[in-house]
């Protein structure tokens, strides 16, 4: 039986609920309906994440992604209501969503939008490239 779309959006436990690690995703398919004109909305989704103790499973978000190509709605309350729904189910330390609408009229629409777990701070970065190789030798 093929797959249907869904607005039910299901978890796993996180292997390593110990470490901070971002997760990384990429859909450029995302499709909505602009709600003046019933004209359809292309976007490419990026989704960054520092899971806490779920991780999103990938067939559920894209049925649920999926979901919104026949709705009508707004690039900023579409992008807003994705990161609530993973949000309430994942409660990630933190969550970046990015909608890069394509061309409509002439105009690009990003929308990023983002979530911190209250309380939680990232490590500080670590810049390995911004090393010098040649800081031990000395007259250089």
């Amino acid at each position: 039986m093929p797959s249907k779309p869904s607005k039910k959006l299901e978890t796993f436990d996180n292997p390593f609920p110990a470490r901070d690690y971002r997760i990384h995703m990429e859909i450029p398919e995302f499709t909505c309906l602009c709600p003046k004109t019933g004209q359809p909305d292309f976007a490419r989704l990026i989704l960054d994440f520092i899971p806490d103790k779920k991780c999103v499973e990938l067939k559920s978000l894209k049925l649920y992604i999926w979901s919104f190509r026949n709705e009508g709605v707004f690039h900023e309350a579409v992008t807003n209501q994705i990161l609530d729904d993973l949000v309430a189910v994942m409660k990630p330390r933190y969550m970046r969503l990015t909608a890069k609408f394509y061309v409509r009229g002439g105009i690009f629409t990003n929308v990023i939008v983002e979530h911190r777990k209250k309380g939680w701070l990232p490590d500080p970065p670590v810049f390995l490239d911004a090393i010098d190789e040649q800081s031990n030798i000395t007259g250089n």
